[in-house]
């Protein structure tokens, strides 16, 4: 069957208790459901990681080159995660870059990915919602 790189980076292992008036109080565990229930439809399944250590991200990715596509929220790694841009470009599918806050609404550091420009798509300051829009994007446009 089919999946769906579902990629977390550093700190999102806490979602759901880490600054819940930024990042919402949606858990790790419930976007991953909500996930799954977006992909269903096309008989995909989630193959869901998260690690704090940029070289586990790394592995992940180098380790999923036959899944369908990708849904990325790489954290604070969109600011200066050159490794990971690096495995991000060698990805055959199309996948999506992810944010929980509006990264532009808050400090200046955050306001540049060196992902985006490789990511067949964007989504900022939606909260939990802005993954089951990636992963429907994903549905729509993967053949």
């Amino acid at each position: 069957m089919p999946h769906v790189l579902l990629l977390n980076g550093p700190n999102l292992g806490i979602l759901g208790r880490r600054e819940p008036e930024i990042y919402g109080t949606d858990t790790l565990a419930d976007i991953e459901r909500a996930v799954a229930e977006e992909v269903a439809p096309r008989d995909w399944q989630v193959a869901a990681e998260q690690h704090d250590c940029e070289g586990a991200l790394i592995r992940a990715i180098q380790d999923s080159y036959d899944t369908v596509g990708a849904i990325v929220n790489p954290g604070a790694l969109m600011i200066a995660g050159w490794s990971l841009r690096d495995a991000l470009a060698n990805y055959p599918r199309p996948w999506m870059e992810v944010h929980l806050s509006n990264v532009w609404a808050r400090e200046s550091f955050r306001h540049d990915s060196v992902l985006a420009p490789l990511a067949s798509g964007v989504i900022v300051g939606l909260g939990a919602l802005g993954y089951r829009l990636a992963a429907r994007a994903l549905v729509e446009t993967v053949p």
